[in-house]
């Protein structure tokens, strides 16, 4: 959506920036009376939310593995729905919080369906669990096979939000160039999300590196990290 960046409260006067706080509630008295007072408005996707998986991490050693996964799923989901990548017209890189937050829930949405949880699956829920907050990602080779889907479905649907927001950003600023290669990767993500993130995890990797060079490119300019995504994606066509 576009919105006036700084709000005054009609109560007290306040003036704050909706960028960073990401409501209309004056921070000063409280009161929801305000108004945008910048001249434009400007696109506006990102959200204030932060992701804090403390209370999780403390219950790891009294509840059982379901349990926990179940607490996970909800201390993230609130977090990657509201989740965005155009601050105030700026558009900011596909973080590693958000591929981390995102990976935590479809794991832990998972194993909390899970007849049987063995010991390797566990203990990657614990590894996502300790650092995503912190935008820690387990490395490809710490998947175990059984969550190879789990991160490729996370993976295609965190690019899939990411690219949405490009798509956004460049409604407003037109670029063939970009947008051609960001269709390209489009079709590479349907077909993950398709086949339910089914792929290998150098794949999904993949994904993730080709949107994160669009992204540079969209952002700052830098025609070769478009040309590189543009490679990427032929090595996956």
């Amino acid at each position: 959506m576009k919105v006036r960046g700084t709000r005054e409260c009609q109560s007290c006067g306040t003036r704050w920036s909706y960028y960073e706080t990401g409501s209309v509630a004056c921070p000063n008295c409280g009161s929801m009376e305000s108004v945008g007072v910048d001249d434009k408005r400007k696109l506006h996707t990102a959200s204030s939310a932060t992701l804090d998986l403390s209370a999780v991490r403390s219950a790891v050693d009294d509840v059982p593995v379901r349990d926990l996964a179940e607490r996970a799923v909800e201390a993230t989901r609130g977090f990657t729905r509201s989740y965005g990548f155009v601050d105030g017209g700026r558009l900011r890189p596909l973080d590693d919080t958000f591929l981390a937050a995102m990976e935590l829930r479809t794991v832990a949405d998972a194993l909390g369906r899970s007849m049987d949880v063995d010991d390797d699956e566990e203990l990657y829920l614990l590894s996502l669990l300790r650092g995503a907050d912190d935008g820690e990602r387990p490395d490809p080779e710490a998947v175990p096979k059984s969550h190879r889907d789990s991160r490729g479905l996370a993976y295609a649907n965190a690019v899939e939000a990411y690219r949405s927001d490009v798509r956004a950003y460049l409604d407003e600023h037109p670029d063939p160039d970009a947008a051609e290669v960001l269709g390209r990767l489009d079709n590479h993500v349907r077909r993950v999300r398709a086949i339910q993130g089914d792929v290998p995890v150098e794949e999904s990797e993949s994904l993730v590196r080709a949107a994160r060079e669009i992204g540079s490119y969209v952002a700052d300019g830098d025609e070769t990290a478009l040309a590189t995504a543009a490679s990427r994606l032929d090595g996956l066509d």
